[in-house]
């Protein structure tokens, strides 16, 4: 569980790492590093650089154990086709979008043979000395257009994973809500129709139950301040804490929430270079309404009352 905490911790200490190496004895190890890290500065937006030994380790069954997250099927996907997944909600790590889609802990390989998932992460870590190269080996590419549509020009079987709402919604992450920031966001459905990519919404039961959050509604101080830094350091700092390793009162381990990662059924997209503002909203409703009837359907199956609704923001 500890490798959800990885943007959090082991970027600063890898950037710490490689400075503080130069003034000391180890200073050629850095210095190796930047004649690589030159050569190899576009792989990130090249597909990236799985390394599948590392993605089938013990320790991330471990860590699919410990919530547990499960990975639901609803429909097949035909590899002759590429697609972009849209993983709602983004919660506050996105902890089922990484067991799911990352590394091989819940079979995502066995359900949808002949898919290779690529799963979108801010370009912002991949400016770390030495973390890019940990995350590129779990198949995370960075955010940006040109990295997200490198998969997509091939002719199939790859799949792109979008948390959508991306990190201000995990500003929204609290236990018992299910507020999904989609309803001004088109860019990954315009990308779809440009390259003609099939669309997958994805939704995650569980996702936003495994911390606790201080109350920070719209409107108040705290979110004001959040929303601020966020739009200057393009990360967002949510307050949140869940339990701790010996304890289940307070620290900053997640609780042990079942996580259901339910993949819905595809929406066919025929290929359009310069699609109108008027077919891009319909998509767009469309898809909504594909994951609007998604949740509705598994809802119960995992504990939400029957009268909640998602909420579109």
């Amino acid at each position: 569980v500890g490798t959800l905490y990885v943007p959090l911790s082991s970027a600063p200490t890898c950037v710490f790492l490689f400075f503080y190496l130069l003034f000391t004895r180890f200073w050629l190890i850095s210095v190796l590093y930047s004649v690589w890290w030159f050569f190899d500065y576009d792989t990130p937006s090249r597909g990236g650089r799985r390394a599948p030994f590392l993605c089938g380790l013990k320790i991330w069954e471990y860590m699919r154990d410990y919530f547990p997250v499960k990975l639901v099927k609803t429909a097949d996907l035909d590899p002759k086709h590429n697609y972009i997944m849209g993983f709602h909600p983004h919660g506050v790590l996105v902890a089922g979008a990484f067991t799911n889609f990352c590394v091989y802990a819940t079979g995502f390989r066995q359900l949808f043979p002949g898919l290779t998932s690529y799963m979108l992460m801010l370009p912002l870590w991949f400016r770390c000395p030495f973390f890019r190269d940990y995350v590129m080996c779990a198949g995370l590419i960075p955010s940006h257009k040109e990295s997200a549509t490198y998969p997509l020009f091939k002719r199939g079987g790859n799949a792109v994973v979008i948390a959508v709402g991306g990190a201000p919604e995990a500003l929204d992450a609290h236990p018992g809500t299910y507020n999904v920031l989609l309803a001004n966001k088109k860019g990954f459905i315009k990308m779809a129709m440009e390259h003609g990519a099939h669309l997958v919404p994805v939704f995650s039961f569980g996702e936003n139950e495994v911390f606790d959050q201080v109350k920070n509604q719209r409107g108040t101080w705290l979110r004001w301040i959040q929303e601020r830094l966020q739009s200057i350091m393009g990360i967002s700092l949510p307050l949140f804490h869940g339990r701790g390793i010996f304890q289940y009162s307070f620290g900053l381990m997640p609780y042990r929430r079942p996580i259901n990662t339910v993949v819905g059924r595809p929406i066919r997209v025929e290929r359009k270079e310069k699609p109108t503002v008027e077919e891009l909203d319909a998509l767009h409703q469309l898809y909504m309404d594909e994951l609007s009837n998604l949740f509705d359907e598994h809802k119960g199956n995992y504990g939400v009352d029957k009268d909640t609704h998602l909420n579109f923001v």
